[in-house]
């Protein structure tokens, strides 16, 4: 059993320390020794500068204007694929999307930082990235090219693969790239003010992936343990205020770090060079903060916003629709308004480039309970007058508290419909088309249906116990499901002409193709509208603070699609703390979303604010599009 020491002997500056390679013991050296090395790196310093400029230390480094020489060893015209949607990292299947083009070979951005350890940088410019990995204190980040293709931006590694000496080949739709053989030789454990720090000391770079859940962060490196350390075993480590325990682990090249903190504590995880070292920062602020013009027009922001004596993680994308840039509803099954999945495979399957988690639904039957409109088409109508969202291609939007208004007439009796396509059950009526499935399963016992197709009643039937028996839905019209209400049977009998009218409220909700609907209402007009009671939720909603997301539009016309984690040191925010919060971002129109573990925004095909493993499946989203949608199928209008 191996026990780390202490992470620092002594207090010296950091910046001082990784400027010159030094941590641990042996800071002190003889002044000879100190006197001759400054004469011989004196001597250097000006041969290097004099006869080769461009290892001068503050040069900005920009990579890709010239293809490496070893990456031209890389024949990409021999590859028998030129894209696919997964790598293999050092021998392990991983998503990852990447592409040839041209002379290079793209990975996505979200595969290099969640597989390798990869950490975007702020820029302002879309086409190119700067990255950090294992950089150094006292050189400029490298600078890649970046290009943006079928919802997807990459980032050309190309210069990545010689400078890091990887291996790299296609096999059919995989990259199958290895990374060289890294060993750890030591673990240390330090306390800090905010938390506890680990550091791994390789002797060089190698990959790394971080997952969280809560009290518990696993990292696992592409590298083996030093014969020195224990493996299969619990490392010793001081009582820190973050760190609870510790257990390290091997199997075969990766070693894993199993770590065990405390409530509200995270990870941020970063590395150096000279030495290498990876570092994991266990602490209660541990977002990274950034600021990176994604693609044109999409700006991805992460940042600490107070509200109050609270500060709580925001992230955000920010952009303008239009029709070249169009955001619309997305949901489970193109085929079915019910159904519950990851906003991961949602976004995947409609090849969104980014997405955030949209309405409520009933989490036991997987059924919508909100508004949810594509190009005109309801796949879900709203309920309880709730807030909501409609939209059109160019940006144009109307938000506000939205119901609809749906009659029949038959054999001289008017008929209100309470619900359309909707989970939500009340005693009346209520009237499903095909968008909600080719086919309609009672949702209480006893349900009378009524088949209407071409104005007409073709059939009626009694139906028995909830979740049993089928009735077709017709493509050319509906059925009525009579609940509670079986005396107005009377007035469908087969053959009866039914005449069909519908309305919103407000009426400018018909004048756009797209709507969403969730509640309450937060910003309207540059002021707090929150009226969570009027919109019917229930006072533990209202009260409760959890990870929310909402959707704002500023005055300039700019959509923020947001979510918001738990405060420093405490819980997510409640509904006033959310709606000042999206008020002082900017939003002079904003609308809560459903929100706890359905709180997700993807990203390029990564979540930005919390773990895969911590999100909950959800019903509908909100996608954006970086070219025209697409989906595996077609999609019904009712």
């Amino acid at each position: 059993m191996s026990k780390p020491s202490s992470l620092w002997h002594r207090r010296v500056s950091r910046s001082w320390l990784y400027k010159r390679g030094l941590h641990g013991k042996g800071l002190l050296r003889s002044r000879s020794r100190l006197t001759l090395l400054t004469i011989f790196s004196w001597v250097f310093a000006v041969f290097v500068w004099t006869r080769l400029p461009a290892f001068a230390p503050n040069l900005p480094t920009v990579i890709g204007s010239a293809l490496p020489q070893s990456a031209q060893a890389l024949d990409l015209d021999q590859l028998d694929t030129t894209s696919g949607p997964q790598l293999r990292l050092n021998g392990r299947l991983v998503e990852g999307a990447w592409q040839v083009r041209s002379d290079s070979i793209g990975i996505a951005d979200s595969a290099l930082m969640q597989q390798f350890g990869f950490d975007l940088l702020n820029t302002n410019q879309p086409d190119r990235q700067p990255l950090d990995y294992y950089a150094s204190s006292s050189a400029a980040p490298v600078t890649v090219p970046a290009w943006v293709s079928d919802n997807r931006r990459y980032l050309d590694a190309m210069p990545l693969i010689d400078r890091l000496a990887w291996q790299v080949k296609a096999s059919g739709p995989i990259l199958e790239i290895n990374t060289p053989a890294a060993e750890i030789a030591t673990i240390r454990h330090g306390r800090q003010t905010w938390g506890d720090r680990l550091v791994l000391d390789v002797n060089q770079a190698a990959p790394w992936q971080v997952s969280e859940t809560a009290g518990s962060i696993t990292v696992t490196v592409d590298a083996a343990l030093a014969p020195g350390l224990s493996e299969d075993t619990e490392f010793v480590t001081r009582p820190g205020t973050a760190l609870r325990s510790l257990s390290v682990n091997r199997a075969a090249q990766r070693t894993t770090l199993t770590i065990n903190v405390a409530a509200g504590i995270h990870c941020h995880t970063w590395a150096l060079s000279g030495p290498h070292r990876l570092v994991v920062d266990l602490r209660p602020d541990a977002l990274q903060e950034r600021d990176i013009a994604w693609a044109e027009g999409v700006q991805w922001q992460q940042r600490y916003f107070a509200v109050g004596a609270a500060n709580f993680p925001v992230y955000s994308l920010t952009f303008r629709p239009s029709v070249d840039t169009p955001l619309i509803p997305i949901w489970t099954s193109p085929t079915s308004a019910s159904g519950i999945s990851p906003l991961l495979t949602m976004a995947h399957q409609w090849n969104a480039a980014a997405a955030i988690n949209g309405g409520f639904f009933n989490r036991n039957n997987q059924h919508p309970l909100g508004a949810v409109r594509h190009e005109g088409n309801w796949i879900s109508g709203p309920i309880l007058n709730r807030g909501a969202i409609a939209w059109n291609d160019r940006g144009q939007y109307v938000m506000d508290r939205l119901a609809l208004t749906e009659v029949v007439v038959a054999n001289g009796q008017t008929f209100p419909i309470l619900a359309l396509n909707s989970g939500y059950v009340q005693a009346g009526i209520a009237r499903y088309t095909n968008a909600w499935a080719p086919t309609y399963t009672p949702l209480v016992d006893n349900e009378v249906v009524v088949t209407v197709q071409n104005q007409q009643v073709t059939a009626q039937q009694t139906l028995g116990t909830a979740g049993t028996g089928q009735v077709a839905i017709p493509a050319d019209g509906y059925i009525l499901t009579l609940r509670s209400f079986s005396t107005a049977a009377r007035s469908f009998p087969t053959g009866t002409p039914v005449i069909f009218s519908a309305q919103t409220q407000p009426a400018s909700f018909e004048q756009y193709p797209h709507t969403l609907g969730a509640g309450p209402l937060l910003v309207k007009q540059g002021r707090i509208v929150l009226d969570a009671p009027g919109e019917g939720f229930s006072t533990n909603f209202i009260q409760g603070a959890a990870p929310r997301s909402a959707l704002g539009i500023t005055a300039d016309g700019r959509w923020m699609l947001v979510s918001v984690q738990s405060r420093i040191g405490g819980r997510g925010p409640n509904l006033s703390e959310m709606a000042e919060l999206m008020r002082r971002l900017g939003a002079v129109d904003a609308l809560n979303l459903d929100g706890g573990s359905s709180t997700s925004l993807y990203l390029n095909g990564q979540l930005l604010n919390r773990s895969p493993r911590t999100a909950a499946r959800i019903n509908n989203a909100l996608g954006l599009f970086l070219q025209p949608p697409t989906t595996s199928v077609s999609i019904p209008r009712g």
